[in-house]
């Protein structure tokens, strides 16, 4: 993900979220790369942004904060193949643990990680705002 990238990334963010994140918390997510990795799902046909992956990388553990695909590209199994392509980057880099927060009314969302090997772990009591909402935290052993 650059500067570049956020109009497309903002874009997709506010038709993904009801309470999307502003272009200063991208901005943010870029300018720290000792932690943050922000990276951007381009079609290679279309050659434009359709999604976005930013995860936090801290030792061993990994924590996923934001994924979203644009609602044209979604159920086709691009957010699985990024999904095991992070997971499997990660596991080579060391990280033996990565976690997510989920709304429990995303299903969809739910239904990806727990084919991918997610397991609930607790839950965050209204974590989420426009609704509010708890928040599932899942995760996932690498060992």
């Amino acid at each position: 993900m650059a500067e570049e990238d956020l109009q497309e990334v903002c874009a997709i963010e506010s038709v993904s979220f009801p309470n999307p994140w502003p272009e200063t918390t991208f901005r943010g997510e870029i300018q720290n790369r000792t932690f943050s990795f922000p990276y951007v799902i381009v079609h290679k046909l279309q050659e434009r942004v359709i999604g976005y992956i930013i995860y936090w990388l801290i030792g061993e553990e990994a924590q996923i904060n934001n994924i979203a695909l644009h609602p044209d590209f979604r159920l086709k199994g691009i957010g699985e193949t990024v999904l095991r392509k992070i997971i499997d980057k990660l596991r080579d880099n060391g990280v033996r643990f990565i976690s997510l927060e989920v709304r429990p009314s995303n299903e969809s969302a739910q239904s990806l990680y727990y084919k991918l090997g997610f397991r609930l772990m607790g839950i965050r009591k209204n974590y989420y705002t426009n609704p509010q909402e708890n928040a599932l935290v899942l995760g996932l052993s690498l060992d």
